[in-house]
């Protein structure tokens, strides 16, 4: 992956499709479905509910973080754990979605798990 988690790898077919409702796994199990997301190009991101997993919150996640995305069953899988995306830094839509702070704190969470054995796809 490249340093820059806030944009798609390339290969990642992310325009072919509106991706609100679309089901998210991570490398351990379904975390959620999509509930909001940028494609720009510098500041791509999913805004997942997690529903009865983390009880109701939605979680932030880098579009860099995307491996794939399978339009047919309408999945988008991303290379980390539940856990480590659970450990996140808290997000809360209304205070945090443009923050530039947590925008940092976010992306350096997500960049230090290359450092677990997480690889890239």
């Amino acid at each position: 992956m490249t340093e820059n988690v806030w944009a798609y790898r390339a290969g990642v077919d992310h325009l072919a499709a509106d991706l609100t409702g679309y089901g998210v796994e991570a490398l351990d199990g379904r975390i959620g479905k999509v509930d909001k997301h940028s494609d720009e190009v510098t500041d791509a991101y999913l805004v997942v509910d997690t529903g009865v997993w983390i009880l109701g919150k939605e979680v932030l996640l880098p579009a860099g973080l995307v491996t794939r995305i399978d339009h047919v069953a309408e999945k988008v899988y991303v290379d980390r754990t539940k856990e480590q995306i659970k450990a996140a830094p808290e997000f809360r839509r209304d205070e945090y979605l443009g923050n530039p702070d947590h925008r940092q704190a976010l992306g350096a969470h997500y960049l230090s798990k290359m450092s677990f054995g997480v690889p890239p796809a």
